[in-house]
């Protein structure tokens, strides 16, 4: 099987209508986070059910779709690697993470970061130095930064938060709105875990923070908790 093979496969699949969504919803046009992306209009779930169909795509093809220009042929390939990562031995893994990582300029939308970087750069680096994150995370790459604190996603799960808080105080003066959201999104899920470790350093920090990161951070508590913190009195 090769890369055309899967190209075929997509092209079969693709519709107009909701690739125009798409076009708008990842904000495509000049200037914005997605500027010149392609869309084909294919949902995460019929490419989640493409990947299992063709999961016999050797290694090597599978990169060779991610560098494709075609957003969802690149989520494609990024959902295939999560999938060859899990079934990997150690040197599978290791080859997946290292390769993934000079990859980054194909890996250039939020959804790409947050299908991916989790499961394979955060997997990867549970029983290593995560020094590798606090360089993502003082990248000028945007997409390189949200992999860094999305790949903390993968401990958070496991009740380990000192690498997302410390990202967090390190990505706290971002200029990019979407690392505001990643950052809440990630505290957010620290709170459904430990509140207590939530609370503690939003107490310390919420009066520095981005509004969108302070709102995403909050969402879940209490509607008198939230507008305590969004006024400052808390």
């Amino acid at each position: 099987m090769k890369a055309r093979d899967v190209r075929r496969a997509l092209n079969d699949l693709a519709n107009p209508t909701i690739a125009e969504h798409s076009q708008r919803f990842f904000k495509t046009g000049p200037g914005e986070y997605g500027e010149g992306d392609i869309f084909l209009g294919i949902r995460v779930p019929v490419l989640r059910k493409l990947v299992v169909k063709l999961r016999e795509l050797p290694l090597d093809e599978t990169w060779h779709v991610l560098e494709s220009p075609l957003h969802e042929e690149r989520l494609f390939a990024l959902l295939m690697l999560v999938r060859k990562f899990n079934q990997g031995d150690a040197e599978v893994k290791q080859a997946i993470y290292q390769r993934y990582l000079k990859h980054t300029q194909h890996i250039n939308n939020w959804d790409l970061v947050d299908s991916s970087a989790h499961h394979i750069v955060g997997a990867h680096l549970k029983t290593r130095s995560r020094q590798p994150l606090y360089e993502l995370a003082r990248s000028e790459s945007l997409w390189e930064r949200r992999i860094a604190i999305i790949a903390t996603y993968h401990y958070i799960k496991a009740d380990d938060f000192e690498d997302a808080l410390g990202l967090s105080v390190v990505l706290r003066n971002d200029p990019e709105d979407l690392i505001h959201k990643a950052v809440g999104w990630m505290l957010r899920e620290i709170g459904k875990r430990d509140l207590a470790t939530e609370q503690a350093f939003l107490r310390e920090h919420y009066h520095d923070m981005p509004r969108t990161m302070l709102r995403y951070a909050i969402e879940k508590f209490p509607a008198e908790e939230r507008q305590a913190y969004l006024q400052g009195t808390v």
